[in-house]
């Protein structure tokens, strides 16, 4: 009995380091910082950004989809973020320019994902243009089921009094800063559980200049507002039980001749990238080309959000933080057959292969899918046969174990 006291004892003892350890609460902020290509970013010195890719990881990323197919998307500025809140290219989120007229809340965003399995969780927005809320994320709308951000910092653009309107956007600069102050002062008093900043300078800068001194200038500005919210977020870890993930990301590049336009599908219009505090990139990231898409259920996995089986089956992105069974999905018609190939990423384990005709999820419905297959992953190939199946669309599903990859095809 003496000795069942002692290894009970000795077991609580390590009970509250255990618990401790389970505790700590994770929580994401990304910042989407407007207009910046690839290379620009890879040459200049930025600080600020360097301190968090030394302590995580910088990685090139791409906008537009998949150029000349069915899922190409503008590389434009609302485009870019609805493609990162939705784990969705423009054929399905349907915002291909600033208008953003008619957005389909059916691919539902990640915030109003994150609230609806955490409704006792905070999300937060800082942002110069307002549509960001009120638009994309569908603030108070019956369509995004009433979501609305706890907290909302926006709206600047609008005080002309506050921030009065100049002939060469300095006013925006002030936005920008504005927008960094609260969210700094948020996330370091606050710490809402998910948070989105834009920043809006920088692009401003590159339409005005091209590439040019002034838009290097507000790219080091921007780097320098970086800073402030990772203090915010280290004083947050040093002095809570928590763990922060930060991403920040552009939502487009810009031309090669000038640097001044963009929205074509031009490799360094595509070209984007994204700096984050995560280390352990998985092996989908770290040999595969990145979209702003994965970001989406790269944050979902962070959070633990558990995507109902319907959202998951739509999204376009591939996580890159965690396991993941394949990527690469590529799916050609043959003579009323679908050459089926993936790239499988682990060593064991099998694949299923769903097959549906419809696209009623677009208007709120469930598409029915037959499974036509399971098969090893490292078979890397089905040819599937469509002679029982006949139509002119079908969307093909291939779910691993630890992801899924999906494709839409038209058949003449």
């Amino acid at each position: 009995m003496k000795l069942l006291k002692i290894a009970i004892l000795t077991a609580c003892i390590g009970l509250p380091t255990i618990l401790q350890a389970q505790q700590r609460q994770q929580k994401v902020v990304y910042i989407i910082a407007d207009g910046i290509p690839a290379d620009v970013m890879e040459r200049e010195n930025l600080p600020n950004f360097k301190k968090i890719i030394t302590a995580g990881s910088y990685s090139r990323m791409h906008v537009g989809g998949d150029k000349g197919t069915y899922n190409e998307t503008p590389t434009i500025s609302a485009v870019g973020y609805n493609s990162l809140l939705t784990g969705t290219w423009v054929n399905k989120h349907n915002v291909p320019d600033n208008d953003i007229k008619a957005p389909n809340y059916h691919y539902q965003h990640i915030f109003k994902l994150f609230k609806d399995q955490y409704p006792e969780k905070k999300t937060a927005i800082f942002s110069s243009w307002t549509d960001n809320r009120t638009k994309l994320l569908g603030d108070g709308l019956a369509a995004t089921g009433n979501f609305k951000p706890d907290y909302a910092f926006d709206g600047y653009e609008l005080d002309t009094v506050r921030f009065k309107h100049d002939k060469k956007s300095a006013y925006m600069h002030q936005i920008d800063e504005e927008v960094i102050k609260q969210a700094a002062n948020t996330l370091q008093n606050n710490a809402p559980d998910l948070s989105w900043i834009y920043l809006e300078y920088t692009d401003d800068m590159g339409h005005r200049y091209g590439d040019s001194p002034e838009f290097y200038n507000a790219i080091a500005m921007l780097d320098v507002q970086v800073g402030k919210i990772w203090d915010a977020i280290q004083y947050r870890e040093q002095k809570f039980k928590e763990d922060w993930l930060i991403i920040i990301t552009t939502d487009h590049g810009r031309d090669e001749k000038t640097g001044r336009g963009h929205g074509g599908q031009s490799d360094r219009q595509r070209a984007t990238w994204m700096v984050s505090n995560y280390k352990n990139l998985n092996t989908y990231a770290q040999y595969f080309d990145l979209g702003v898409v994965d970001i989406m259920p790269s944050i979902a996995r962070y959070l633990n959000v558990k995507l109902p089986e319907s959202v998951s089956q739509e999204i376009d992105g591939t996580p890159f933080i965690g396991p993941v069974s394949l990527a690469n999905l590529k799916v050609n018609p043959v003579q009323k057959h679908l050459d089926i190939t993936w790239k499988a990423l682990e060593k064991d384990g099998k694949v299923k292969i769903w097959l549906a005709s419809t696209n009623d999820f677009k208007t709120g419905g469930k598409d029915n899918y037959q499974l036509l297959a399971t098969v090893d992953l490292n078979q890397q190939h089905y040819f599937a046969d469509l002679k029982d199946y006949p139509a002119t669309f079908y969307k093909i599903i291939v779910e691993g174990a630890n992801n899924s990859l999906n494709k839409w095809v038209t058949v003449n």
